[in-house]
C-alpha cells in the first residue's frame, strides 16, 4: 500500500497547483508560550506556520517530503526553518524536544494502518511529557460520490476508505473511532468538527483533535 513517502512524486507535482484548507483553531494554543518549540510535519508550502508566525510564535519547524513543497515554503517564509524529510517517519530530532506537533491532513495521505502507527510512535518520541499534538484530518464522508470510490477501492486497497483520486493520489477517509485507537497513549484535551474544501475543490466532513502526551507519573485518560 502507498505511504507518504512513495507519493512524494505526487505531491511535487502538486505544490504550484493545490490549494490546503484545514483552518488552524488558535484557542486551543492560546496557553502556549510564543517562544514554544512547533513542529508542522507534512507542512506543505507553509501555510499554517505562517499563520502561527502572525500570532506571535517565533521557534517554528517545518519538515515535508516533497522537495518542491519546502522549496516553495521556504520561498514564500524565508523567516521560518523548513527541511526535507529523507526516511519518513523519522524526525532528526531528540527525544522529548518539542513542545507543539501539528499534523494537518497528513494522515489522509497514508493510506495504512501500520504506517500511520509507526508516525505516531514517533511523534510521541519527539514530544516533551505534556506537549500537545494537534491533528486535523478527514472522516468517512456519506455522500454517494465518495461511498461509491470507498466501495470501488476497498479490495484493492484492504481498507474502506481508501481511495484514489482521479489526478493519482491515493487518499484515505476515516471512522471517528479509528483516532480513537490511533491515540490510545495520549491525553485527549478536546476535538471539533469542521467542514473543509478539499484540495480537488470538493466540500468534506472533518475532525481536529487536541491531544496531550502524559508526563511520567501520568497516565492517559480516555
Amino acid at each position: 500500500m502507498p505511504d507518504l513517502n512513495t507519493q512524494t512524486a505526487y505531491w511535487s507535482a502538486a505544490a504550484g497547483t493545490k490549494q490546503f484548507t484545514h483552518p488552524l483553531h488558535m484557542p486551543w494554543l492560546d496557553d502556549v508560550s510564543r517562544s514554544a518549540e512547533i513542529l508542522d510535519y507534512g507542512c506543505g508550502y507553509g501555510r499554517t506556520m505562517n499563520a502561527l508566525a502572525h500570532q506571535g510564535f517565533n521557534n517554528l519547524s517545518g519538515v515535508d517530503t516533497s522537495p518542491r513543497m519546502i522549496a516553495q515554503a521556504r520561498q514564500l517564509h524565508p523567516e521560518t526553518h523548513f527541511a526535507e524529510l529523507d526516511t519518513p517517519p523519522t524526525l532528526a530530532c531528540a527525544d522529548a524536544s518539542t513542545d507543539v506537533i501539528l499534523l494537518f491532513a497528513v494522515l489522509t495521505c497514508i493510506p495504512g494502518d501500520q504506517a500511520q502507527r509507526q508516525l505516531i510512535a514517533e511523534l510521541t518520541r519527539v514530544l516533551k511529557p505534556g506537549g500537545l499534538l494537534y491533528i486535523s484530518d478527514l472522516l468517512l464522508q456519506t455522500d454517494q460520490r465518495n461511498r461509491d470510490r470507498y466501495a470501488k477501492f476497498a479490495e484493492h486497497y484492504g481498507t474502506y476508505g481508501v481511495f484514489r483520486t482521479s489526478d493519482g493520489a491515493v487518499c484515505r477517509h476515516h471512522p471517528g473511532d479509528w483516532f480513537t485507537s490511533l491515540l490510545a497513549g495520549f491525553d485527549s484535551v478536546d476535538s471539533r468538527h469542521i467542514t473543509v474544501s478539499t484540495m480537488n475543490g470538493h466540500e468534506a466532513d472533518g475532525i481536529q483533535i487536541l491531544a496531550r502526551k502524559p508526563t511520567a507519573d501520568h497516565r492517559p485518560n480516555r
